[in-house]
């Protein structure tokens, strides 16, 4: 990334120069700039460009005046603060306490205008900054000759990568403005214009943005600063549709379902609800459905197309309703994807499962036997969350009440998904979560050890109108490739949802990537920031995967994802899918145990180092998230990437390809 230096000017001069499209982000020197307090929290707090405050002591500037300045940039939303390694030690304390509870990233900063001290010497310098505090470190001596520039930029060969900013002044240092990029430096600064240096040798943005970045031009951005991206339609969740539309079939009246877009998945949950004898009906985007009102099913056979989900969740609920063997029928990749536990599980409540190939808990199975649930009960999570979320959607139709306590819980947010779901259609389910000292003060759903679930028997559906919200897992390739590679807005989003994807904005926080909710109706702006690489277990969100490494090959230093054993049973082995894409494409990735660890570099960095992602033939392995992840890599690749089969994403979303150009510009 480019920091564009802005000084000497007035608060409305400021303002336009953000407004520009190229200005990606930006230093506030508000120790040079005219800007009163009030005109400091509404430029920091209504700029989508981060943007960096310094406000250096002296020339004026006292102590007190610089850090009432600083704190209120940071309580107003700074994305980093610069405070020089001289600053009084009661200022940079405070201005760190207050960076740490607001989420600033503090630089802590050296410079030098007389001449560069000894390799040891900087070091030392670095290594007290960052006991001062200093998340990224910032060194800038004057080069007097070409070995003083040299010894500058042998600081990177010691530094944890993304956290150190070094160059140097002078004419000497002029060329390692630039080549700090490529030693993996988060950002480099430039002037606005040569006149505006901030510093000897500092280069004017246009030449710098012609060096790093030459044609390549960001998505979402136009020539004229005044229009923004265009606003992209996610498809509704399908996690909720299925659940709903299940619901729905069972339920006593008609219900409305809002907010309904076809996908595969989708469109087989409505295909079975018609099965089950309900009646459907479209129009627009509203499903009316008239249930069975409790109707027992006579048995035969269901077809559940190629959702995992839709086969898991209707196998304890045929064993329930029907009143014969039924015999659960699949198509494409699920016919390759074993039902683990599911036997065993079901055999448990007293129902037998047989497959009907040569492979065991495969479909197609036969499912035989009345679900008969014992009054209390242990089951493991630990193949994760699906026949769970059947067992919820049929215990309550049981006779006698249940108690059931899951061990080794996978997935958790889509078990509270379903439960969110049964309680619109008058099921009621109670429920318990247990775990360690850590737990109990996170709440973190991955540290959960246990859940109980109390069920009252002799429950019924009811019909319901329900808005059905826009899906977080569809949204998720978008906000990585406005994070990366420009600018994206996307419509209707619940920030406070359920579902389990919505973890992808705590991920793209913990890099550093730019985020913001344009208004109360869920409108959010993902936009291009200096990336680091970021920690998080996968474990409850799986579908996040492969886009997320994509992410993290974008991202600089290296990035550890857990959960990679929850990966095997999805439309493809999706670990070794991941990790061969990534592979090819010339990032350094490898599994350890559970986790996924990609070492990644910043766009700017693959670009000036000729590294950016190999292009080239690649396989979906027919797997929907798959071709989402290659078409954002797609965006930071030498050479066109071709998919084998991108036409899987008609599974969770028809309109991806069209949607994707449309969010590229193209």
């Amino acid at each position: 990334m480019i920091c564009t230096t802005i000084q000497n000017l007035s608060f409305e001069e400021i303002l336009e120069v953000l407004d520009r499209p190229d200005i990606g982000m930006a230093e506030i020197r508000l120790d040079r700039c005219p800007l009163d307090n009030e005109q400091i929290e509404e430029l920091f707090s209504g700029s989508d460009v981060p943007l960096v405050a310094t406000c250096r002591v002296g020339e004026g500037m006292t102590p007190s005046d610089a850090e009432s300045k600083l704190i209120t940039a940071i309580r107003s939303g700074a994305s980093y603060v610069d405070v020089e390694i001289e600053a009084p030690a009661m200022m940079s304390k405070r201005v760190r306490r207050e960076a740490h509870e607001c989420g600033t990233t503090l630089i802590r900063s050296y410079h030098d205008f007389e001449g560069t001290d000894s390799l040891t010497a900087l070091q030392a310098i670095e290594e007290k900054c960052r006991h001062l505090g200093g998340e990224i470190v910032k060194i800038v001596p004057t080069a007097r000759n070409a070995q003083d520039a040299e010894k500058v930029l042998k600081l990177y060969s010691t530094s944890q990568s993304g956290t150190l900013i070094a160059f140097a002044m002078g004419e000497y240092g002029k060329d390692t403005r630039l080549e700090c990029l490529k030693k993996g430096a988060p950002f480099t600064y430039a002037a606005l214009s040569e006149e505006e240096a901030a510093a000897p040798g500092q280069w004017p943005y246009k030449e710098m943005n012609a060096a790093v970045w030459g044609d390549f031009s960001p998505i979402g951005y136009s020539a004229d600063s005044e229009k923004n991206p265009p606003l992209l339609e996610m498809p509704c969740s399908k996690s909720f549709a299925q659940r709903a539309i299940v619901a729905a079939a069972l339920a006593e009246g008609t219900s409305v379902l809002k907010g309904y877009s076809p996908c595969g998945d989708n469109e087989s949950a409505l295909s079975l609800a018609k099965e089950l004898g309900a009646k459907v009906s479209l129009e627009g985007r509203t499903l009316t459905i008239t249930g069975t009102g409790g109707k027992p099913f006579a048995g035969g056979t269901v077809h559940t197309g190629e959702s995992g989900f839709l086969t898991r969740m209707m196998i304890p609920l045929l064993s329930k309703i029907s009143t014969g063997d039924v015999l659960v029928t699949g198509e494409k990749t699920l016919l390759r994807r074993p039902l683990k536990g599911a036997v065993e599980m079901m055999d448990s409540f007293g129902v037998t499962l047989e497959s009907q190939g040569d492979t065991p808990e495969m479909i197609p199975l036969m499912v035989k036997g009345a679900l008969s649930p014992k009054k209390e009960t242990e089951i493991s999570g630990k193949n994760g969350s699906q026949l769970v979320s059947g067992l919820l959607a049929a215990l309550p139709l049981c006779e006698e009440d249940t108690t059931v306590r899951l061990v080794e819980p996978k997935s958790i947010p889509y078990i509270y998904i379903t439960i969110d779901v049964l309680k619109k259609f008058g099921i009621r389910i109670e429920s318990e979560m247990e775990g360690g000292e850590e737990f109990m003060e996170t709440q973190d759903w991955s540290l959960c050890e246990a859940i109980t679930f109390h069920i009252k028997g002799k429950q019924k559906y009811h019909c319901a109108e329900i808005d059905l919200e826009a899906d977080w897992s569809s949204a998720a390739p978008f906000l990585v490739a406005g994070a990366v590679f420009g600018r994206v807005e996307i419509a209707g989003l619940d920030s406070k949802s359920l579902q389990a994807d919505l973890s992808i904005l705590d991920i793209l926080a913990q890099t550093g990537a730019s985020l913001c909710q344009l208004d109360e109706s869920g409108n959010i702006r993902a936009q291009r920031a200096p990336l680091t690489g970021f920690e998080v277990d996968a474990s409850n969100c799986p579908d996040l995967f492969p886009v997320i490494s994509v992410l993290a090959a974008f991202c600089q230093g290296r990035s550890e994802i857990g959960g990679v054993g929850r990966l095997a049973g999805k439309e493809s082995d999706r670990a070794k899918a991941i990790l061969d894409m990534l592979t090819s494409m010339g990032v350094r990735a490898f599994i350890k145990g559970d986790n996924l660890l990609v070492d990644g570099m910043s766009l700017a960095q693959r670009r000036l180092l000729g590294k950016l992602l190999k292009g080239g033939e690649y396989s979906s392995s027919h797997d929907h998230r798959m071709v989402m992840a290659l078409k954002v890599a797609s965006l930071g690749a030498d050479s066109p990437i071709v998919i084998d089969d991108e036409g899987c994403v008609e599974k969770s979303f028809p309109s991806f390809h069209e949607t994707f150009e449309t969010a590229i510009g193209r």
